[in-house]
């Protein structure tokens, strides 16, 4: 079966029927040897964080959650603590409820199982700088309101290193070249280990291959309605780095590993799809596209230099934005344009009306995917509700055009530092109100809290002090 998020807001007592599920569950997981669940949320700086309970306790955990104070909405991720008007007090707390449909048990981990979580009020309201309850609530109304419904994946690439390194160094685990059959056989048993791993918990992989950077690699999985993406891109990554410490390898998925070269990304794939149909194939516009799904992608790139607050959250991010490596600086877009920010994937004759999506590249593996794809989702419902038209397609290189030939298109480059992002972000009304004020201002204050935090550091400083965070 398809793994689908639940869409509904977990309440106190627990939602109809999950403590009766979690108490099935419970048995099933200690017949399976699991003797804990691992209750997992990213905050706003994009660090994945946990609570672990016994599995006898899950039964307790779908009907009153498990306590946690709401003061991580403001942790940086060096762990110091920045606060807005309502976040950053040591006070209140939060309950956090597991989605029993996303619960899985880890076969990287034995003895444990993992879930996402919702958090709410100890009055039972939503909590509002909860991103999960952000991106769950944005996609319901968008099907309520739009008849529009989503498909969406995360790619992933991270860098193998022998570990335990010292003093916080990358060596790579692997010396053969970029792509090259050498690196797969080197990383061979644990790569099949991980295939091996993600088939046991239901993550249909399409393609797992060596990459450009030193020791990279990179996994592409299939699509799912965007919570249960988001919480599957959280997933793989808990997987990769648990199984690659069992073969005695570190893993990181920062930005930028090395002050220089190339870095991970962690592209968004996103398709727009209404009564069973996608958006994105069989209409008249461009590539097959429909209108709306013209509109979308210019809502997106219209919005993109603000996006990068979400898309592009740490300092180390702008190691990687640079042009000309494929990592979509500019605001461009254009079919299969591997360069462009929004890049037009139409898929092979005969697959399109299933595989047809948009690809957004700004985006790395520091984002919370929960944020991301919310931002990305609200600025393309925004270009839906406006009509926004495309602007003439960019191909080759956008850093090899003209003045004039970027402006008849309407390129712009995305802001070269986080401290620009964050201008962009204040400033876009639209973003803003899908957040909300309480998850808007954390975004802001987080970011600002990360640019004071390596005020006057040269990019070795700041690669090595985000290197080993994500």
């Amino acid at each position: 079966m398809t793994p689908v998020a639940d869409l509904t807001d977990p309440v106190p007592g627990g939602r109809p029927g999950d403590v009766e599920r979690a108490t099935a569950l419970t048995g099933e997981l200690s017949g399976k040897g699991v003797h804990g669940i691992v209750l997992s949320y990213v905050d706003t700086a994009g660090v994945g964080r946990v609570k672990t309970i016994p599995t006898a306790k899950l039964a307790s955990a779908a009907a009153w959650g498990v306590g946690m104070s709401p003061v991580f909405d403001t942790f940086l991720a060096n762990d110091s603590i920045v606060s807005t008007d309502v976040l950053g007090s040591p006070d209140g707390d939060l309950r956090l409820y597991p989605d029993l449909g996303r619960l899985v048990v880890l076969a990287g981990q034995p003895g444990w199982a993992w879930a996402p979580v919702d958090r709410i009020t100890q009055e039972g309201e939503r909590h509002p700088g909860c991103t999960r309850t952000f991106l769950r609530t944005l996609v319901a109304e968008a099907e309520r309101r739009h008849g529009i419904t989503f498909q969406a994946a995360v790619e992933i690439e991270w860098a193998v290193g022998q570990g335990p390194a010292a003093a916080g160094e990358f060596v790579p685990a692997v010396s053969g070249p970029a792509y090259g059959a050498i690196r797969q056989v080197e990383l061979s048993d644990c790569t099949a280990d991980l295939l091996a791993a993600l088939a046991a918990q239901d993550v249909d992989v399409d393609q797992l291959h060596p990459e450009y950077a030193a020791g990279q690699f990179e996994i592409s999985v299939g699509a799912l309605d965007p919570v249960a993406a988001a919480d599957r891109s959280v997933l793989v990554r808990q997987t990769i780095r648990a199984v690659a410490q069992r073969h005695g390898f570190v893993v990181s998925f920062a930005p930028a590993v090395l002050a220089q070269g190339v870095g991970n990304g962690g592209h968004l794939h996103l398709s727009a799809w209404r009564d069973g149909t996608n958006l994105h194939s069989g209409g008249a516009g461009r590539y097959g596209m429909t209108p709306e799904a013209e509109s979308f992608a210019a809502g997106i790139l219209r919005r993109l230099p603000a996006l990068t607050a979400l898309t592009a959250p740490s300092p180390a991010s702008y190691l990687r934005l640079k042009p000309s490596q494929w990592a979509g600086v500019f605001t461009a877009w254009g079919r299969e344009r591997r360069e462009a920010a929004v890049r037009i994937v139409t898929g092979t004759l005969g697959l399109r009306d299933q595989a047809a999506n948009l690809e957004v590249k700004p985006v790395d593996l520091a984002a919370n995917p929960y944020l991301a794809l919310g931002g990305v989702i609200a600025a393309g419902l925004d270009g839906i509700a406006s009509a926004a038209g495309l602007p003439e397609e960019s191909a080759g290189d956008p850093a090899r055009l003209t003045m004039e030939e970027a402006k008849a298109r309407d390129v712009r480059r995305l802001p070269t530092s986080l401290t620009e992002a964050v201008t962009e972000f204040r400033a876009d009304d639209v973003l803003r109100d899908a957040l909300g004020p309480v998850l808007a201002d954390a975004v802001v204050a987080v970011r600002e809290g990360e640019v004071a935090a390596v005020d006057g550091w040269d990019p070795e400083r700041i690669a090595a002090a985000y290197r080993w965070k994500y």
